[in-house]
């Protein structure tokens, strides 16, 4: 189930679902992009090299089985720029003024904090709501920080995936801070959450498998 995704204000109607698309989603062709939009390949070319004069997406070979290469796109690093970050630069550069003045402890304290006040604020909410209503609250909380997150169930396994890390530049600094957003997702889900994917390892989301019913873990700082 998708939470609410952030809007590009200037990009809007069909460049600013691919770029969403590609961002869940790349590399795609235009015919996954046409399949994904519901619109002919013809439509999405046009939209692909409009987006491509603006430095957006690139296109690259993908060998996928077995036969000839295709071409898929990607988000340049531009695209990438389109989505929230969270004001990062200055977060990172606070934080290392914080470990300069009073050691590296103090900021990843400071970075518990947050996830602290959310979790106060969602516990409250979610008093004996059943696991679909809990992932569906914490999707929506992430989303609203910038994170793009959705959750889904499939055979009776939940999943809960962030296509956009809002503080990347933060996370590439401060590890901690991924263990944290563990630690705070096994705390207010009351689930045990193992992350399977990881955007600051080079994937395209954070995925994270859930499990109700199991002990939740507490996993240590990274």
């Amino acid at each position: 189930m998708t939470a609410s995704l952030p809007q590009l204000a200037s990009h809007k109607g069909l460049r600013g679902k691919i770029l969403l698309a590609l961002k869940r989603a790349q590399p795609l062709t235009t015919s996954e992009l046409g399949e994904r939009l519901g619109v002919s390949p013809n439509a999405i070319r046009h939209h692909l090299k409009e987006l491509e004069t603006e430095s957006l997406v690139a296109y690259g070979r993908e060998q996928r089985g077995v036969g000839a290469p295709t071409f898929a796109y990607r988000l340049t690093t531009a695209g990438e720029a389109l989505f929230p970050k969270r004001y990062e630069q200055t977060l990172v550069a606070v934080l290392e003024e914080l470990v300069e003045r009073q050691g590296r402890d103090a900021a990843v304290d400071l970075l518990d904090a947050q996830y602290g006040t959310l979790t106060r604020r969602l516990e409250a909410e979610l008093v004996d709501a059943p696991p679909a209503e809990r992932l569906a609250a914490v999707a929506r909380a992430l989303s609203e920080a910038g994170y793009m997150a959705e959750w889904n169930e499939v055979s009776g396994a939940f999943h809960l995936t962030e296509h956009n890390c809002a503080i990347r530049a933060v996370a590439e600094r401060f590890p901690e801070v991924c263990a944290a957003e563990e630690r705070f997702l096994n705390t207010v889900l009351g689930a045990a959450v193992e992350r399977r994917a990881h955007i600051v390892s080079g994937c395209n989301a954070c995925e994270y498998a859930v499990s109700f019913g199991a002990p939740a873990t507490r996993p240590e700082s990274e």
